[in-house]
Parts: structure tokens; sequence; C-alpha cells
């Protein structure tokens, strides 16, 4: 790991990743290098199910943080800066309606229901299929998410059981949506 904490350069602005399970999900290392070429330091968290889509060891390495993934205790220290922006990528349906409805039973989810809390810029770029957005929870989820001032991405879902949509997923756009936000916390 990189050592991040004795250094005369100035704070780097701190980024969350939060990754769900869903197939785009083990090409998060796109968002990440964007991110990283922007100025950003990165940290990844991810969902239970999203951490087996993860290629752990070079996550780790690509930012120099472990992924978070569960609850640490009270006496163990805190592995990742506070964050000053999050971008969730990619966002499941499973997690979108959790998240609208306050529900905290994953240290992901936990993590973006505090974050209405405190303020912090929050992009969400959903990948799922149109059955799934189909369902009237995932229209009211999304609804919810924008009036607490998430940014929602502009993924068009693809077909049940095509796995696809891969090549119309824009990493980036998470930090598009981002920037114009930041300049009054950094």
């Amino acid at each position: 790991m990189t050592d991040h904490h004795h250094t005369d350069e100035p704070k780097k602005p701190f980024l969350y990743v939060v990754v769900c399970a869903a197939g785009v999900a083990p090409d998060v290392h796109r968002l990440i290098t964007a991110a990283q070429q922007k100025g950003w330091d990165v940290g990844v968290v991810a969902t239970p199910q999203g951490l087996g889509f993860l290629d752990t060891e070079a996550i780790e390495a690509q930012t120099g943080y472990p992924i978070r993934s569960a609850w640490r205790s009270p006496s163990d220290p805190r592995p990742l800066p506070p964050a000053d922006a999050i971008a969730v990528a990619p966002a499941t349906f499973n997690t979108i309606n959790k998240w609208a409805a306050g529900i905290s039973d994953t240290l992901a989810v936990g993590i973006l229901c505090e974050a209405y809390g405190f303020g912090i810029p929050t992009a969400a770029l959903p990948y799922l299929n149109s059955a799934q957005a189909a369902h009237p929870a995932y229209r009211q989820s999304l609804d919810r998410l924008r009036e607490m001032g998430v940014l929602i991405g502009s993924y068009e879902p693809h077909k049940p059981k095509a796995g696809g949509g891969a090549e119309n997923y824009r990493w980036e756009e998470a930090l598009e949506l981002l920037t114009p936000r930041l300049s009054t916390r950094i």
C-alpha cells in the first residue's frame, strides 16, 4: 500500500467509489484511472456481493487503499480518509432501492445513507435491465434520490438476460456530474 499520510503536496480531494454486483463492475478501474488523472485520490467500497466481481489485489494496488466491504470495529483505524464526493458505479436495482428507502444493511449503503446527512456530493450510475427498471419502486427510488440531491447518470437499461450494455456504460459520467458540485467543498 502507498503511504498517503506524510507528504508536502496539497491534499487531493478524496472520492469513494461504491461498487455493486453487476456485470460491468470488473471495469471499475476505468473510473479509478479517470479520477486519478483528474487529481483525485480514490478508495473503493464494495457491497458484499459486489466484492466478488472485483480484482481486489489490482484495485488495492491502483488506489493504495484497502477495499472496504464490512464494518470495522470501533477500535480499528479508519482505512479511508473522509469522502469529498461519492460515485456509485455500477449502481444496481437493489442498492438504489435500499438506499432510497434508508435500509442501511451493508457498509456501502450505510455510507450512502449517511452521505446525505453530511451533504457529500453523490452521483449514481445505474446499471440494470429494462425489466428491473419497469418496476414502480425503481422510478420512485430515483425520484427520492434526486430529491435528496443525488445526481443520476444517463445509462439506458439493457435487455433482460442479455448481460449487455457495457459498451454504453460511461464510467467518466460520474466525474462529469460531480465536478460542478465540488468547488464549494474542496
